[in-house]
């Protein structure tokens, strides 16, 4: 796969086509991404370290090191890294499908979990007897692990479109959706609506898990608790910590990052 150094439109680019996803470990340094492509199977990617976005027409899907992202077979993707990330990817065919999803997701991953991801990406020549073992186990464990909400849809209607880029640009942006539907030529209970019937969330909703999305790619590049916080529009420090701890389960303090001026990879 090309791997590309400049954030761009991921459908707008031309979509590579790999029948076979590959089983495999990709090392991205922040920022860099892997151009649109698509498979004929399933795939599961997995960030051992940084942070990883997945972006289809649908949307996009953000997952730190304690989560991995499905990707059904036939889907267009763009890969996208925050912070030096270890892209683990593991290819499946269709006849597993172990949460028996046909569109995106993102899952919880325990630390047994991690361990076969890690474990059997980067054993992707060993005895094949071995590895059908490994694989197995790999699928069960996939069975039983939660589902996650980090999917930020993304809107068809151009006024909410409109609406959705301001705060894209600007996720500290503190005005109400009347005052930003001023400038998308759509009234407060239009976008509300709108909001509801293609994302599928409320205003509310929708801007906090945005805030979040961009929390996760600056927590991942270093920057303080106190700046993320500012940055991505909460009201103080602490607001953003009971926010990021009811939605990862930890502080923001605690998750795995990389130094904000990072040296050359070894």
């Amino acid at each position: 796969m090309q791997k590309n150094r400049h954030p761009a439109d991921p459908l707008r680019a031309a979509v590579r086509y790999a029948p076979r996803a590959p089983t495999d470990i990709n090392h991205l340094d922040t920022h860099v991404g892997i151009d649109p492509h698509r498979h004929d199977d399933h795939q599961i990617v997995y960030a051992g370290s940084g942070v990883l976005s997945v972006t289809t027409d649908a949307g996009t899907w953000v997952a730190p090191p304690t989560r991995a992202l499905w990707i059904p077979a036939g889907t267009v993707h763009e890969h996208r890294a925050y912070g030096r990330t270890d892209l683990h990817c593991v290819g499946l065919p269709t006849r597993h499908n172990p949460l028996s999803l046909d569109a995106p997701g993102v899952i919880a991953v325990g630390p047994l979990l991690r361990e076969l991801i890690l474990a059997y990406t980067r054993g992707a020549e060993g005895p094949a007897p071995a590895r059908r073992r490994m694989l197995g186990v790999l699928l069960d464990q996939l069975r039983v692990s939660p589902l996650q909400p980090l999917h930020l849809p993304a809107p068809a209607d151009p006024r909410l479109a409109a609406v959705c880029a301001l705060l894209h640009a600007d996720p500290a942006d503190p005005r109400g959706l009347a005052a930003l539907g001023a400038h998308a030529g759509a009234g407060e209970r239009t976008l509300s609506r709108l909001f509801r019937a293609e994302l599928g969330m409320t205003f509310p909703q929708w801007r906090t898990q945005l805030r979040l999305h961009q929390a996760l790619r600056l927590l991942a590049v270093g920057t303080p608790v106190t700046a993320v916080a500012h940055r991505c529009g909460w009201s103080s420090a602490s607001a953003f910590i009971d926010v990021f701890r009811r939605a990862f389960g930890h502080t923001p303090g605690a998750h795995p990052k990389q130094p904000a001026e990072p040296g050359p990879r070894p």
